[in-house]
C-alpha cells in the first residue's frame, strides 16, 4: 500500500509529536512519586527539576527556527527525536539530581524542536487538499502518546519508574527513524533579504508592534493555560499515589486523558461557530474544573476519573485553539504569532512548577491544586469579560 504525501507526513508527525509531547514532556510528573522515593529529593528540588523540563522546551522552541533557517524544517524534528531519546536514557540511569535535571531538560526540549517545523513541512510537501487531514493526524499524536505513556506507567505501578523512561527512549528512536524514512529532506526557503529562514518570534514581534497588540488576549490565555496544565501533569500521579487508589489508577489516568483529548480534532469547527476566544475561555474553565476535582478527589475513583475526562478534553482543545486563534487574528503572520504565544506559555510553564514546589510544603497538595484551579477559572472569566468589552467574544476573535 502506497501512502499519499499527506499520509506519510501525518504518520511521521504523529509519531514524533506523540513521543515529544505525549510522552517525554510529561513523563516526569507521572514518575514523580517513584523518583522522590528512589532519589530522596525535596519538594523544592523536585519543583526545580520540573521547571527545568519546560526550560528545555523553551530552549528547543527558540532554537528550532534558527536550525530550520539553515538546514530546512526537517532538521529540528530530527534533533528533537535525538534529544528525546538521549534525555530519556540519561533519566533512566540517573542516581542523583544533576543527571536527572540534565536528562529532563533534554527530553523536555524535544517538544520545542518539533512543534513549529511540522507546520512548514506540511505546507511545503503536502498538497493543499490533503493538509487539513495531515495536520489533524499530527495533532492527535499527543493523545496517542499519552495513551502509550499510560501503558508504560503500568511498569512504574508494579515495579520501578526507570523502565518508563527506558520505554520512552525506545519510542523516541523509533519515531525519529520513521521521521527520517517518511519525510524527505527539505532545504531552507530563501529569505526576502537573501538569507534563508524566517526571523525569530522575538524579532518578528519587535518588527511589528501591531502584532503585539493583536496578541494580548491569546498571549494572556497562553500564560494561564500552560501554567495550569503543567501543574496538573506534574502532580496528578502524586495525588493518586498518596491516596488509597488502586495501582492501576495512574496508568488509567494518562490513558483516559489521551483518549478524551481526541475530541480536539473538532476544534476548528467549534471555533468557527462560537469564536476562538469563547472556546479558549471554555478550555480554561474546563482545566480549572479538572484541577479542582483532582485536588478534592481524595480516594474517590469516580472524582479522579471525572477529572481525567474533563482535563483531557480541555487540555487538547486548549492547545489546538491557540493555533486557530492566532491564525485568525494574524493570518499573514500566523507562524510568528503562534510561536510568540508558545514562548509566553513556555515561560509560564517554567515558572509554575518552581512556584508550586516552593509553596507545596506549607500549603499542601490538595489546596495547591484548588488554588491553581481558581487561577484558571478567574482567567476564563477575565477572558470572557475582555471579549465582551470589545464586543468580540463570538466570531470576531476567531478565524
Amino acid at each position: 500500500m502506497t501512502l499519499s504525501a499527506g499520509g506519510r507526513i501525518g504518520l511521521a508527525g504523529a509519531a514524533v509529536v506523540g513521543v515529544a509531547f505525549g510522552m517525554a514532556r510529561y513523563a516526569y510528573g507521572l514518575t514523580l512519586p517513584g523518583i522522590r522515593a528512589d532519589l530522596g529529593l525535596s519538594e523544592m528540588v523536585l519543583g526545580l527539576v520540573a521547571s527545568a523540563t519546560f526550560a528545555g522546551y523553551l530552549a528547543g522552541l527558540l532554537l528550532a527556527g534558527r536550525l530550520a533557517a539553515r538546514h530546512g524544517p526537517r532538521a529540528p524534528t530530527t534533533v528533537g527525536g535525538v534529544c528525546g531519546a538521549a534525555g530519556a536514557v540519561i533519566v533512566t540511569l540517573a542516581r542523583s539530581p544533576e543527571p536527572l535535571a540534565v536528562g529532563v531538560v533534554l527530553a523536555g526540549s524535544a517538544g520545542g524542536w518539533v512543534w513549529a517545523p511540522y507546520s512548514d513541512i506540511v505546507t511545503r510537501l503536502v498538497p493543499s487538499r490533503q493538509r487539513p487531514g495531515a495536520l489533524a493526524i499530527i495533532t492527535t499524536g499527543t493523545s496517542g502518546g499519552l495513551v502509550l505513556l499510560g501503558g508504560l506507567a503500568v511498569l512504574a505501578a508494579v515495579g520501578s519508574w526507570r523502565p518508563v523512561w527506558a520505554g520512552i527512549a525506545v519510542a523516541a528512536v523509533a519515531a525519529a527513524l520513521v521521521n527520517v524514512r517518511l519525510v524527505p529532506r527539505t532545504w531552507a526557503a530563501p529569505h526576502r533579504k537573501g538569507r534563508s529562514g524566517a526571523p525569530s518570534p522575538v524579532a518578528a514581534l519587535r518588527a511589528a508592534p501591531s502584532l503585539v497588540a493583536a496578541l494580548r488576549a491569546p498571549a494572556a490565555y497562553s500564560a494561564v493555560y500552560f501554567a495550569a496544565v503543567v501543574v496538573y501533569f506534574t502532580y496528578a500521579a502524586d495525588v493518586l499515589d498518596r491516596g488509597a487508589l488502586p495501582a492501576a489508577a495512574v496508568p488509567a489516568l494518562y490513558a483516559v486523558i489521551g483518549l478524551t483529548g481526541m475530541v480536539a480534532v473538532a476544534t476548528g469547527a467549534l471555533a468557527r461557530r462560537a469564536g476562538s476566544l469563547r472556546v479558549a475561555a471554555l478550555c480554561l474553565a474546563t482545566v480549572g474544573a479538572a484541577l479542582a476535582l483532582l485536588g478534592l478527589a481524595g480516594d474517590s475513583v469516580v472524582a479522579t476519573a471525572a477529572s481525567a475526562c474533563v482535563f483531557g478534553a480541555g487540555y487538547m482543545t486548549g492547545s489546538a485553539v491557540l493555533a486557530v486563534w492566532t491564525a485568525g487574528l494574524v493570518p499573514e503572520r500566523a507562524g510568528a504569532a503562534f510561536t510568540a504565544c508558545l514562548v509566553v506559555g513556555a515561560l509560564s510553564s517554567v515558572a509554575a512548577p518552581a512556584l508550586a514546589g516552593a509553596v507545596l510544603p506549607g500549603l499542601g497538595l490538595g489546596p495547591l491544586l484548588v488554588a491553581t484551579a481558581a487561577v484558571s477559572l478567574l482567567g476564563a472569566a477575565a477572558l470572557m469579560l475582555y471579549g465582551t468589552s470589545r464586543g468580540s467574544a463570538g466570531g470576531g476573535t476567531g478565524p
